[in-house]
């Protein structure tokens, strides 16, 4: 019994976070496991029912403190939206043609992070005015350019065309910063690592 502690243990510190973490270390679990029948239940315990997964995180991103649904861990991937609690699992297809990137553009103080949690990341701006522009690199069409206010989290969200590698232009209160941003299938999320200088 202890052995199999042990090992437990072990392969849980070997495993990094995909996302962004709670004040005590907690992510979404992979190896957490759901019926069919479970999944029904799951997204009603958080006013989800009906939703697809673009509604579902356009509902949870902008929460923000004590209205963030705390037991729920929600992890956006390229291809589907992970909701786990209380040991239940599902999954909601991502749009075959829209990608979601959460952005917390900093000053002073930021995070890790790769997969964007719904539920946990908290970035250090919020309700920060910002001027985002998003140019496909290939094209040099622009895609977003408009100005935008950052959730409660400190993020803001950005849906974009898929498999496209642009530049990220984002400007607030004098400062600003360029990042490259890319839509495939093995990009992040989650953009964390915008200093404003």
């Amino acid at each position: 019994m202890k052995t199999r502690l042990l090992l437990a243990l072990a392969v849980a510190v070997s495993v990094p976070l995909a996302g962004c973490a709670t004040t005590d270390g907690a992510s979404l679990s992979p190896d957490s496991s759901t019926t069919a029948q479970d999944a029904p239940a799951l997204l009603a315990d958080f006013d989800l029912t009906g939703m697809d997964a673009r509604e579902a995180i356009e509902h949870l991103d902008p929460l923000g403190g004590s209205e963030r649904p705390s037991a729920l861990m929600a992890s956006i991937r390229a291809d589907e939206l992970l909701l786990s609690a209380d040991g239940r699992e599902t999954t909601l297809d991502m749009p075959t043609d829209g990608f979601y990137v959460s952005i917390a553009p900093y000053v002073d103080q930021t995070h890790d992070c790769f997969f964007h949690s719904l539920t946990t990341c908290q970035g250090e701006l919020a309700g920060a005015d910002l001027q985002i522009t998003v140019t496909d690199d290939a094209t040099g069409q622009t895609l977003i350019d408009e100005q935008k206010t950052t959730y409660d989290n400190g993020f803001v969200g950005l849906w974009l065309p898929r498999d496209m590698t642009g530049t990220l232009t984002v400007t607030h209160d004098g400062k600003s910063v360029e990042s490259p941003i890319s839509t495939n299938a093995d990009s992040a999320t989650c953009l964390t690592t915008l200093k404003l200088v």
